[in-house]
């Protein structure tokens, strides 16, 4: 939960620091055991020296030069890490026991869900996930690619947003549905079929604005029947074909084995959720470079809202999810962060590393999840997840150490991003 005071005081220093930074350009945070870039271990007692929005240098704080002219952090008994990147989000979403997704959809305004879009993405940044990935607006348009812009141009506070406007589906195969078949509803994505009508769908999202273009792959039919795949091979090609012809790469949402297996001899990117992923598909996957957001959290925060209480046997569903997690971490498939918020709070994000962690990876394989293997996917290796030298200066200073505290993401002190401080609650 984010007090009244980090938002007054992540408001204060951003502007605080705006305004020095204008006079020096240089920001130096000092002292902080800092993650060193291959993401295993903590540096002790560095000095991060930031010019403008990157890291010009990580050296020991011994060896550092004297700037008067600098603006000085001291971080003696942080730690310091990369910004978070969260590779599943939905701004334009909110938990779904405060408003059902069909009532989100057909019932608020655009306006209004953009507006608590604005609040969510300043939730996620004093959270410390300074990028995101927005996998779909769900109903909401091309509202992910004004909250972006108006990140951009400092209009609001929030994550550096990489938007898939409206998603793909197949006719028939997406909600809100389950009424009478002569209305014709409103859909939470853009209804596409066909090779020429899937080609047409991409060219329109990229022309609005779509950084990444995201299908379904497959989904249920008849609502509370199984999920079955959607598009053709010839369909999933064409997809990624002409999304390729833009240099904007595609992602899956996947549940079903027959739909991953489509998706990922298509060559989408990323598979969403993946929970019925056999050892032969995973291998596929792990042999194409596709890799894998399993979303753990949105299928915990489902199984609660329908009653189910941490303690108790899983659900069937939840219990499959954890099974097929820990067989893709036996696979080697590459594993990214990405937590479906919005089904849950935003600003909650770092339950899904809790949950990585809790169900089988390492708690420093987790934050390369979230950092150095997130920054790959977004094709942004050379700038995005690591603390080093050219590196944009997105960090976050945690009370406790990640490496051995699992709830060290819940303990957060300072961030920063795009090298200005905007939370500071020492």
């Amino acid at each position: 939960m984010h007090s009244l005071r980090s938002l007054l005081c992540g408001a204060l220093v951003a502007s605080v620091t705006s305004t020095s930074l204008g006079q020096t350009s240089r920001l130096v945070l000092t002292g902080a055991k800092v993650l060193d870039p291959s993401g295993q271990r903590l540096l002790d007692d560095r000095a991060v020296v930031i010019k403008g929005n990157r890291i010009q240098k990580v050296t020991p704080s011994a060896a550092l030069e004297q700037d008067d002219d600098a603006v000085t952090i001291d971080l003696t008994g942080f730690i310091l890490i990369p910004g978070l990147i969260d590779l599943h989000s939905h701004l334009l979403l909110h938990p779904y026991d405060e408003a059902s997704w069909n009532d989100q959809v057909l019932k608020e305004s655009l306006a209004l869900r953009t507006v608590r879009g604005a609040v969510a993405a300043r939730a996620t940044l004093e959270a410390g996930f300074t990028t995101l990935r927005d996998l779909g607006t769900e109903g909401a348009g091309y509202a992910d690619v004004g909250i972006r812009d108006a990140i951009e141009q400092g209009i609001i506070p929030g994550p550096r947003v990489f938007a898939a406007t409206r998603a793909i589906v197949a006719t028939g195969c997406y909600g809100p549905s389950g009424f009478d078949p002569r209305w014709d509803m409103p859909k939470g994505a853009q209804v596409a079929d066909g090779v020429d009508g899937v080609r047409k769908a991409v060219r329109e999202q990229i022309a609005a604005g779509a950084d990444w273009i995201k299908v379904y792959a497959d989904y249920w039919r008849v609502r509370r029947d199984p999920a079955t795949p959607t598009f053709s091979q010839a369909e999933l090609n064409a997809i990624v074909d002409e999304a390729s012809s833009a240099n904007v790469p595609v992602a899956a949402h996947a549940w079903t084995d027959e739909a991953i297996r489509r998706a990922v001899d298509a060559g989408v990117k990323t598979i969403e959720h993946g929970s019925d992923a056999s050892t032969e598909v995973l291998e596929l996957m792990r042999r194409h470079d596709v890799v894998l957001c399993p979303t753990l959290s949105a299928v915990d925060a489902m199984a609660r809202y329908g009653g189910w209480k941490p303690g108790e046997p899983e659900p069937k569903h939840y219990a499959q999810s954890i099974a097929s997690f820990k067989r893709a971490l036996k696979s080697g498939v590459a594993i990214a962060f990405g937590s479906d918020v919005g089904v849950f709070a935003h600003g909650d994000n770092a339950r899904e590393l809790e949950l990585m962690i809790k169900y089988g990876m390492t708690r420093a394989e987790a934050l390369r999840s979230a950092t150095i293997t997130a920054a790959r996917v977004l094709g942004r290796s050379g700038d995005l997840g690591r603390i080093d030298a050219g590196y944009l200066a997105d960090l976050v200073a945690l009370r406790a150490n990640p490496l051995t505290d699992t709830g060290a993401y819940r303990e957060i002190a300072v961030v920063v991003k795009n090298g200005k401080v905007v939370v500071d609650l020492r």
